[in-house]
Protein backbone atom coordinates (compact mmCIF):
# COMPACT_ATOMS: atom_id res chain seq x y z
CA UNK A 1 0.00 0.00 0.00
CA UNK A 2 1.06 3.64 -0.35
CA UNK A 3 1.52 5.62 2.81
CA UNK A 4 0.22 9.07 1.87
CA UNK A 5 1.43 12.37 3.24
CA UNK A 6 -1.86 12.81 5.07
CA UNK A 7 -1.54 9.42 6.73
CA UNK A 8 1.99 10.19 7.77
CA UNK A 9 1.00 13.47 9.34
CA UNK A 10 -1.78 11.72 11.23
CA UNK A 11 0.46 8.87 12.34
CA UNK A 12 3.21 11.27 13.38
CA UNK A 13 0.83 13.30 15.54
CA UNK A 14 -0.66 10.19 17.10
CA UNK A 15 2.75 8.77 17.89
CA UNK A 16 3.83 11.97 19.58
CA UNK A 17 0.78 11.67 21.79
CA UNK A 18 1.59 8.05 22.53
CA UNK A 19 5.07 8.98 23.70
CA UNK A 20 3.70 11.57 26.08
CA UNK A 21 1.14 9.14 27.45
CA UNK A 22 3.76 6.45 27.87
CA UNK A 23 6.01 8.81 29.75
CA UNK A 24 3.24 9.44 32.26
CA UNK A 25 2.34 5.74 32.41
CA UNK A 26 -1.25 6.23 31.24
CA UNK A 27 -1.19 5.05 27.63
CA UNK A 28 -4.63 3.64 26.75
CA UNK A 29 -5.17 0.39 24.89
CA UNK A 30 -7.32 1.92 22.14
CA UNK A 31 -4.76 4.70 21.55
CA UNK A 32 -2.06 2.04 21.37
CA UNK A 33 -3.92 0.33 18.53
CA UNK A 34 -4.36 3.62 16.68
CA UNK A 35 -0.64 4.30 16.93
CA UNK A 36 0.42 0.86 15.70
CA UNK A 37 1.58 2.22 12.34
CA UNK A 38 3.34 -0.93 11.01
CA UNK A 39 0.04 -2.78 10.66
CA UNK A 40 -1.33 0.10 8.59
CA UNK A 41 1.86 0.34 6.55
CA UNK A 42 1.87 -3.39 5.79
CA UNK A 43 -1.84 -3.51 4.97
CA UNK A 44 -2.27 -6.18 7.64
CA UNK A 45 -5.99 -6.76 7.10
CA UNK A 46 -5.36 -7.81 3.50
CA UNK A 47 -2.18 -9.63 4.51
CA UNK A 48 -4.09 -11.86 6.90
CA UNK A 49 -6.20 -13.17 4.00
CA UNK A 50 -3.01 -14.96 2.87
CA UNK A 51 -1.56 -16.02 6.22
CA UNK A 52 -1.85 -15.32 9.94
CA UNK A 53 0.92 -17.57 11.27
CA UNK A 54 -1.48 -20.39 12.11
CA UNK A 55 0.33 -23.62 12.98
CA UNK A 56 3.70 -21.85 13.31
CA UNK A 57 5.73 -21.65 16.53
CA UNK A 58 8.03 -18.69 17.13
CA UNK A 59 10.56 -19.11 19.92
CA UNK A 60 11.41 -15.81 21.59
CA UNK A 61 14.75 -15.96 23.40
CA UNK A 62 14.77 -13.10 25.88
CA UNK A 63 15.34 -12.06 29.49
CA UNK A 64 11.83 -12.89 30.70
CA UNK A 65 8.10 -12.86 30.01
CA UNK A 66 4.73 -11.93 31.52
CA UNK A 67 2.55 -14.67 30.09
CA UNK A 68 -0.69 -13.22 31.49
CA UNK A 69 -0.86 -9.93 29.56
CA UNK A 70 -4.36 -9.18 28.30
CA UNK A 71 -3.18 -8.93 24.67
CA UNK A 72 -1.56 -12.37 24.67
CA UNK A 73 -4.31 -14.75 25.81
CA UNK A 74 -3.38 -18.36 25.14
CA UNK A 75 -0.39 -17.38 23.00
CA UNK A 76 2.38 -18.81 25.17
CA UNK A 77 3.44 -22.43 25.02
CA UNK A 78 5.20 -24.05 28.01
CA UNK A 79 8.80 -22.89 28.39
CA UNK A 80 11.89 -24.85 29.46
CA UNK A 81 12.63 -26.17 32.94
CA UNK A 82 15.68 -23.92 33.12
CA UNK A 83 13.56 -20.85 32.28
CA UNK A 84 12.72 -19.67 35.83
CA UNK A 85 16.37 -19.82 36.92
CA UNK A 86 17.54 -17.89 33.86
CA UNK A 87 14.80 -15.28 34.32
CA UNK A 88 15.80 -14.90 37.97
CA UNK A 89 19.44 -14.51 36.98
CA UNK A 90 18.51 -11.81 34.48
CA UNK A 91 16.67 -9.97 37.24
CA UNK A 92 19.90 -9.81 39.25
CA UNK A 93 21.66 -7.97 36.42
CA UNK A 94 19.26 -5.26 35.17
CA UNK A 95 20.48 -3.05 32.35
CA UNK A 96 18.60 -0.08 33.79
CA UNK A 97 17.51 0.83 37.33
CA UNK A 98 14.12 -0.63 38.35
CA UNK A 99 13.89 -2.57 35.09
CA UNK A 100 11.31 -5.35 34.98
CA UNK A 101 13.05 -8.32 33.45
CA UNK A 102 9.77 -9.40 31.79
CA UNK A 103 9.31 -6.17 29.86
CA UNK A 104 11.43 -6.81 26.78
CA UNK A 105 10.44 -10.40 26.04
CA UNK A 106 6.75 -9.66 26.52
CA UNK A 107 7.01 -6.72 24.11
CA UNK A 108 8.62 -8.91 21.44
CA UNK A 109 5.95 -11.58 21.89
CA UNK A 110 3.25 -8.93 21.42
CA UNK A 111 4.78 -7.59 18.19
CA UNK A 112 4.91 -11.11 16.80
CA UNK A 113 1.65 -12.68 17.99
CA UNK A 114 -0.39 -10.20 20.03
CA UNK A 115 -4.14 -10.64 19.70
CA UNK A 116 -5.37 -7.47 21.36
CA UNK A 117 -8.42 -7.47 23.60
CA UNK A 118 -11.85 -5.88 23.82
CA UNK A 119 -14.56 -6.21 21.15
CA UNK A 120 -13.10 -8.30 18.35
CA UNK A 121 -9.61 -7.75 19.72
CA UNK A 122 -9.86 -4.12 18.60
CA UNK A 123 -7.80 -2.61 21.42
CA UNK A 124 -4.20 -2.96 22.52
CA UNK A 125 -1.40 -4.60 20.55
CA UNK A 126 -2.04 -6.97 17.68
CA UNK A 127 0.92 -8.80 16.23
CA UNK A 128 1.75 -9.26 12.58
CA UNK A 129 1.29 -13.04 12.95
CA UNK A 130 -1.61 -13.16 15.43
CA UNK A 131 -2.28 -16.89 15.05
CA UNK A 132 1.32 -17.96 15.65
CA UNK A 133 2.26 -19.41 19.04
CA UNK A 134 5.07 -18.10 21.22
CA UNK A 135 7.62 -20.44 22.78
CA UNK A 136 9.07 -18.34 25.63
CA UNK A 137 12.70 -19.19 26.37
CA UNK A 138 14.31 -17.08 29.11
CA UNK A 139 18.02 -16.72 28.56
CA UNK A 140 20.78 -14.89 30.37
CA UNK A 141 24.09 -16.67 29.88
CA UNK A 142 22.94 -19.81 28.07
CA UNK A 143 22.27 -18.73 24.49
CA UNK A 144 23.38 -22.06 23.02
CA UNK A 145 21.31 -24.16 25.43
CA UNK A 146 18.26 -21.94 24.84
CA UNK A 147 18.61 -22.14 21.06
CA UNK A 148 19.00 -25.91 21.00
CA UNK A 149 16.08 -26.36 23.41
CA UNK A 150 13.85 -24.20 21.19
CA UNK A 151 14.81 -26.22 18.11
CA UNK A 152 14.16 -29.53 19.86
CA UNK A 153 10.77 -28.35 21.15
CA UNK A 154 9.10 -27.35 17.91
CA UNK A 155 10.32 -23.87 17.00
CA UNK A 156 9.87 -22.92 13.35
CA UNK A 157 11.35 -19.44 13.83
CA UNK A 158 13.69 -18.16 16.55
CA UNK A 159 13.74 -14.47 17.46
CA UNK A 160 16.86 -13.09 19.18
CA UNK A 161 16.32 -9.41 19.92
CA UNK A 162 19.62 -8.91 21.74
CA UNK A 163 23.34 -8.80 21.16
CA UNK A 164 26.79 -8.00 22.49
CA UNK A 165 30.50 -8.04 21.71
CA UNK A 166 31.06 -11.51 23.14
CA UNK A 167 30.50 -14.66 21.15
CA UNK A 168 29.58 -17.32 23.71
CA UNK A 169 30.94 -20.83 23.34
CA UNK A 170 27.92 -22.40 21.61
CA UNK A 171 26.24 -19.33 20.13
CA UNK A 172 27.02 -19.70 16.43
CA UNK A 173 27.18 -23.48 16.59
CA UNK A 174 23.66 -23.66 18.04
CA UNK A 175 22.37 -21.31 15.31
CA UNK A 176 23.99 -23.62 12.76
CA UNK A 177 22.14 -26.51 14.45
CA UNK A 178 18.86 -24.58 14.14
CA UNK A 179 19.38 -23.86 10.44
CA UNK A 180 20.14 -27.53 9.74
CA UNK A 181 16.81 -28.42 11.36
CA UNK A 182 14.95 -25.96 9.12
CA UNK A 183 14.49 -23.21 11.71
CA UNK A 184 14.69 -19.55 10.63
CA UNK A 185 16.87 -17.48 12.99
CA UNK A 186 16.29 -13.71 13.18
CA UNK A 187 18.60 -11.40 15.15
CA UNK A 188 18.75 -7.71 16.03
CA UNK A 189 21.56 -5.64 14.51
CA UNK A 190 21.98 -3.57 17.68
CA UNK A 191 21.48 0.09 18.55
CA UNK A 192 24.98 1.44 19.25
CA UNK A 193 25.44 3.20 15.91
CA UNK A 194 28.80 1.50 15.34
CA UNK A 195 30.32 -0.75 12.69
CA UNK A 196 31.91 -3.28 15.06
CA UNK A 197 30.77 -6.89 14.78
CA UNK A 198 28.46 -8.19 17.50
CA UNK A 199 26.71 -11.46 18.24
CA UNK A 200 24.48 -13.34 17.61
CA UNK A 201 23.85 -11.20 14.51
CA UNK A 202 27.43 -11.94 13.43
CA UNK A 203 26.79 -15.69 13.28
CA UNK A 204 26.53 -17.08 9.72
CA UNK A 205 22.97 -17.80 8.65
CA UNK A 206 21.29 -15.44 11.13
CA UNK A 207 19.12 -12.78 9.49
CA UNK A 208 20.41 -9.43 10.79
CA UNK A 209 17.76 -6.73 11.15
CA UNK A 210 17.92 -2.97 11.72
CA UNK A 211 15.19 -0.44 12.49
CA UNK A 212 13.44 1.75 9.95
CA UNK A 213 10.88 4.51 10.53
CA UNK A 214 7.51 5.02 8.84
CA UNK A 215 9.18 7.04 6.10
CA UNK A 216 11.51 4.24 5.05
CA UNK A 217 14.59 5.81 6.65
CA UNK A 218 17.07 3.64 8.55
CA UNK A 219 17.54 4.57 12.20
CA UNK A 220 20.79 6.35 12.95
CA UNK A 221 21.14 4.11 16.01
CA UNK A 222 21.46 0.94 13.94
CA UNK A 223 24.79 -0.85 14.00
CA UNK A 224 26.05 -1.06 10.45
CA UNK A 225 28.27 -3.59 8.72
CA UNK A 226 28.04 -6.62 6.47
CA UNK A 227 25.77 -8.38 8.99
CA UNK A 228 22.91 -6.01 8.17
CA UNK A 229 20.48 -7.93 5.95
CA UNK A 230 17.08 -6.25 6.25
CA UNK A 231 15.24 -3.35 7.84
CA UNK A 232 11.83 -3.45 9.55
CA UNK A 233 9.68 -1.10 11.66
CA UNK A 234 11.58 -0.17 14.79
CA UNK A 235 10.87 3.51 15.45
CA UNK A 236 8.00 4.61 17.72
CA UNK A 237 6.52 1.15 18.06
CA UNK A 238 3.68 0.71 20.61
CA UNK A 239 4.19 -2.49 22.61
CA UNK A 240 2.80 -4.34 25.60
CA UNK A 241 4.68 -4.14 28.90
CA UNK A 242 5.77 -6.84 31.27
CA UNK A 243 5.12 -4.73 34.36
CA UNK A 244 1.37 -5.44 34.43
CA UNK A 245 -1.34 -7.31 32.53
CA UNK A 246 -2.58 -4.08 30.95
CA UNK A 247 0.58 -1.98 30.49
CA UNK A 248 1.82 -0.36 27.26
CA UNK A 249 4.76 1.74 26.14
CA UNK A 250 6.37 3.06 22.95
CA UNK A 251 9.83 1.82 22.02
CA UNK A 252 12.60 2.31 19.45
CA UNK A 253 15.28 -0.05 18.23
CA UNK A 254 16.31 -3.08 16.25
CA UNK A 255 14.70 -5.39 18.81
CA UNK A 256 11.23 -4.47 17.54
CA UNK A 257 12.48 -4.67 13.94
CA UNK A 258 13.75 -8.20 14.54
CA UNK A 259 10.36 -9.19 15.96
CA UNK A 260 8.58 -7.90 12.83
CA UNK A 261 10.87 -9.96 10.61
CA UNK A 262 10.25 -13.03 12.80
CA UNK A 263 6.51 -12.46 12.43
CA UNK A 264 6.87 -12.16 8.66
CA UNK A 265 8.90 -15.38 8.63
CA UNK A 266 6.03 -17.03 10.52
CA UNK A 267 3.57 -15.91 7.82
CA UNK A 268 5.88 -17.31 5.14
CA UNK A 269 6.34 -20.56 7.06
CA UNK A 270 2.58 -21.04 7.12
CA UNK A 271 2.16 -20.45 3.40
CA UNK A 272 5.40 -22.11 2.24
CA UNK A 273 6.13 -24.80 4.84
CA UNK A 274 8.66 -26.63 2.70
CA UNK A 275 11.01 -23.69 2.17
CA UNK A 276 14.39 -23.80 3.91
CA UNK A 277 15.57 -20.91 6.13
CA UNK A 278 17.71 -19.72 3.22
CA UNK A 279 14.73 -19.78 0.87
CA UNK A 280 12.61 -17.84 3.37
CA UNK A 281 15.41 -15.27 3.49
CA UNK A 282 15.40 -15.26 -0.32
CA UNK A 283 11.75 -14.22 -0.41
CA UNK A 284 12.38 -11.46 2.12
CA UNK A 285 15.41 -10.17 0.20
CA UNK A 286 13.83 -10.38 -3.27
CA UNK A 287 10.83 -8.32 -2.15
CA UNK A 288 12.60 -5.78 0.09
CA UNK A 289 12.10 -2.10 -0.68
CA UNK A 290 13.97 1.18 -0.44
CA UNK A 291 12.76 4.73 0.11
CA UNK A 292 12.90 7.02 -2.93
CA UNK A 293 15.90 8.90 -1.58
CA UNK A 294 17.91 5.70 -1.23
CA UNK A 295 16.86 4.46 -4.66
CA UNK A 296 18.11 7.72 -6.10
CA UNK A 297 21.54 7.13 -4.53
CA UNK A 298 21.94 3.91 -6.48
CA UNK A 299 23.10 1.99 -3.44
CA UNK A 300 24.99 -1.22 -4.04
CA UNK A 301 23.02 -3.87 -2.16
CA UNK A 302 23.43 -5.24 0.38
CA UNK A 303 24.38 -1.92 1.96
CA UNK A 304 25.93 -1.68 5.44
CA UNK A 305 23.14 0.64 6.61
CA UNK A 306 20.17 -0.67 4.61
CA UNK A 307 20.99 -4.29 3.91
CA UNK A 308 18.73 -5.31 1.02
CA UNK A 309 16.05 -2.83 2.15
CA UNK A 310 12.96 -2.91 4.36
CA UNK A 311 10.66 -5.91 4.48
CA UNK A 312 7.41 -5.93 2.48
CA UNK A 313 5.35 -8.87 3.77
CA UNK A 314 2.62 -8.57 1.12
CA UNK A 315 4.91 -9.06 -1.88
CA UNK A 316 6.91 -11.67 0.06
CA UNK A 317 3.73 -13.73 0.43
CA UNK A 318 2.19 -13.12 -2.97
CA UNK A 319 4.91 -12.71 -5.59
CA UNK A 320 5.85 -15.60 -7.84
CA UNK A 321 9.44 -16.19 -6.73
CA UNK A 322 11.52 -19.28 -7.47
CA UNK A 323 12.54 -21.07 -4.28
CA UNK A 324 16.17 -20.82 -5.28
CA UNK A 325 19.15 -22.61 -3.73
CA UNK A 326 18.77 -24.22 -0.29
CA UNK A 327 21.14 -21.74 1.36
CA UNK A 328 19.55 -18.64 -0.17
CA UNK A 329 21.33 -15.29 -0.57
CA UNK A 330 22.90 -15.00 2.91
CA UNK A 331 26.26 -16.32 4.07
CA UNK A 332 25.57 -19.70 5.65
CA UNK A 333 27.71 -21.76 8.04
CA UNK A 334 29.91 -24.42 6.45
CA UNK A 335 30.03 -28.13 7.18
CA UNK A 336 27.84 -29.93 9.68
CA UNK A 337 26.67 -28.41 12.95
CA UNK A 338 27.79 -29.96 16.24
CA UNK A 339 24.88 -31.98 17.54
CA UNK A 340 25.89 -31.40 21.16
CA UNK A 341 26.49 -28.01 22.74
CA UNK A 342 30.01 -26.56 22.69
CA UNK A 343 31.29 -25.96 26.23
CA UNK A 344 31.14 -22.30 27.33
CA UNK A 345 34.45 -20.51 27.15
CA UNK A 346 35.81 -22.45 24.18
CA UNK A 347 35.09 -19.62 21.75
CA UNK A 348 35.02 -16.11 23.11
CA UNK A 349 35.22 -12.67 21.64
CA UNK A 350 36.44 -9.45 23.25
CA UNK A 351 35.47 -8.34 26.73
CA UNK A 352 32.37 -6.11 26.22
CA UNK A 353 33.35 -3.98 29.26
CA UNK A 354 37.16 -3.69 29.27
CA UNK A 355 38.94 -1.55 31.84
CA UNK A 356 39.72 1.98 30.69
CA UNK A 357 43.31 3.15 30.69
CA UNK A 358 44.40 6.76 31.22
CA UNK A 359 44.38 7.47 27.50
CA UNK A 360 40.92 6.01 27.11
CA UNK A 361 39.64 8.11 30.00
CA UNK A 362 41.14 11.26 28.50
CA UNK A 363 39.51 10.54 25.16
CA UNK A 364 36.19 9.70 26.81
CA UNK A 365 35.87 12.80 28.94
CA UNK A 366 37.39 15.03 26.29
CA UNK A 367 34.87 13.62 23.86
CA UNK A 368 32.04 14.37 26.26
CA UNK A 369 33.07 18.01 26.39
CA UNK A 370 33.33 18.26 22.63
CA UNK A 371 30.03 16.46 22.23
CA UNK A 372 28.28 19.00 24.42
CA UNK A 373 29.31 21.76 22.01
CA UNK A 374 27.76 19.86 19.11
CA UNK A 375 24.40 19.03 20.70
CA UNK A 376 22.61 22.23 19.63
CA UNK A 377 23.72 21.83 16.03
CA UNK A 378 22.70 18.19 15.94
CA UNK A 379 19.24 18.94 17.33
CA UNK A 380 18.71 21.61 14.67
CA UNK A 381 19.82 19.18 11.97
CA UNK A 382 17.49 16.45 13.24
CA UNK A 383 14.52 18.82 13.18
CA UNK A 384 15.33 19.81 9.61
CA UNK A 385 15.67 16.22 8.45
CA UNK A 386 12.45 15.20 10.19
CA UNK A 387 10.52 17.98 8.48
CA UNK A 388 11.89 16.99 5.09
CA UNK A 389 10.87 13.36 5.63
CA UNK A 390 7.30 14.30 6.26
CA UNK A 391 7.12 15.49 2.65
CA UNK A 392 8.17 12.14 1.15
CA UNK A 393 5.83 9.34 0.09
CA UNK A 394 6.75 5.73 0.76
CA UNK A 395 5.43 2.48 -0.69
CA UNK A 396 5.46 -0.52 1.65
CA UNK A 397 4.01 -3.01 -0.82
Amino acid sequence: MRVTRTLRATVGAALTGALLLTASGTASADQTRKDLWPLEAFGAQDLWKDATGKGVTVAVLDSGFRTTHQDLPGQFLPGPDFGPAQQAESAKHPKRPNEDVRDHGTAMAGIIAGRGHGPGGSEGVKGLAPDAKILPVPTFDNNGQATRWAVDHGADVINMSYGGSVRDGDMCESIHYALEKGVVVVTAAGNDGWSKRSYPVGCPGAIGVGAVDQYGEASGDNNYNSDMDLLAPGVRIPTVRGTSDSGYKTVNGSSSASAYVSATAALLKEKFPKLTPGQIANRLVKTAGLAKAEKAKGLKLPDAHYGYGFIQPGPALRKDIAAGPKDGPLAMPKGEAPQAGVKPGVEKGADPNPRMGAKDKFMLYGGIGLGALLVVGIVIAIVAVTRSRRNANQSWG
